[in-house]
């Protein structure tokens, strides 16, 4: 019996009976071997960890636009503490680790620049609309390497659902998809009172009272309860107070920081730059790097503009954008050939 073996046989033995084993899995759009040493879930996992749609996240806008302190959130900070709260939630619950990890690190690979408002933007502009969720399960489909990754049927469908109306169909996925509110809710508050747009003070009294006055005590008690009101179930929940006071202080999130406020003072700006990029490259397909422009005749050419933008960090798409409409400084090269032959060029 090989590592994944074991790994496999211990998963059957001490995960929770609604659990979703690596050996369940629904499998791959590629067969392929299986590894000696890792299930198929943990093999996502790494696959998603090294590609470099998850290295870009790093530098991709969580609420603040490219903020100038280092503690503020980005995409990829994001992304590891939905992992991590997920993670906690899953080995608690006794459910696939693996899976649960995968899914997380893999939920918001299709993010655009400048988070919710580069979304919007290539909404507006974009037929058929561009929504992030859809755009993740793109990118490890089609995007990323050479064809996609070839992850398996559960982790696609936990990135896919993460958001909107639909639940993934495994409760890891569905654990991936409520540590996400409880992580952007929480360090979202935490960022929004660094930023001194929102004091601790400002939160409704009523969800401070039952999910604490910090964030080390909110993230606590929507984690230990979602817990307990979840154990030994199919449902992924919270008791109806925490989650009435979760949503309540969500609610609060977008009419003071989410919308209007300091933080998103420059969110009218990302939209004129996105927009035009999208109109340029549609216009100029020629001066896509040449892989983007290889894909314009299979995929089509707005589809192609779309996937270059979604996939851009918010440095290079502000470099992008200076470097096609903004003028350069005029620097002097040489003498002028204008009096070079009397010798009284200067």
């Amino acid at each position: 019996m090989d590592i994944r073996q074991c790994t496999e046989s211990l998963e059957n033995s001490l995960l929770s009976p609604y659990a979703c084993l690596s050996v369940n899995t629904t499998g791959r759009l590629f067969e392929e071997k299986p590894c000696a040493v890792r299930t198929v879930f943990q093999r996502d996992r790494d696959r998603i960890i090294h590609s470099k749609s998850f290295r870009r996240l790093k530098q991709k806008t969580q609420v603040f636009i490219i903020p100038e302190g280092d503690h503020y959130r980005t995409r990829l900070t994001h992304t590891l503490e939905v992992a991590q709260i997920a993670k906690t939630i899953s080995k608690a619950l006794r459910l696939n680790e693996d899976l649960t990890e995968a899914i997380a690190l893999g939920h918001d690979l299709g993010h655009t620049p400048f988070g919710h408002s580069g979304e919007t933007a290539l909404n507006e502009i974009f037929p058929g609309g561009f929504r992030h969720n859809e755009q993740s399960l793109r990118v490890v489909e089609k995007l990323e390497g050479e064809g996609g990754l070839n992850l398996t049927g559960e982790v696609k469908d936990g990135i896919l659902n993460h958001t909107g109306p639909q639940d993934p169909v495994t409760l890891e996925g569905r654990v991936v998809k409520i540590s996400d509110r409880i992580a952007y809710i929480n360090h979202d508050i935490d960022d929004a009172v660094r930023g001194e747009i929102l004091y601790e003070g400002d939160l409704p009294v009523e969800c401070t009272k039952v999910l604490g006055g910090n964030h080390r005590e909110r993230i606590n008690v929507m984690v230990t309860n979602l817990i307990k009101s979840s154990w030994d179930s199919t449902t992924i929940k919270m008791s109806d107070d925490v989650q009435q006071a979760t949503d309540q202080l969500r609610n609060f999130l977008f009419q003071y920081v989410y919308t209007g406020s300091e933080a998103k003072c420059e969110e009218e700006k990302t939209y004129q730059v996105i927009q035009y990029l999208y109109k340029y490259f549609i216009n100029n397909p020629a001066k896509l790097p040449l892989e983007y422009f290889n894909r314009c005749t299979g995929a089509g050419t707005e589809r192609t503009v779309c996937d270059y933008i979604a996939g851009m960090t918010d440095r290079y798409v502000i470099n992008c954008f200076e470097n096609l409409f903004i003028p350069r400084s005029f620097t002097p090269t040489g003498k002028s050939l204008l009096f070079a032959n009397d010798g009284n060029a200067k």
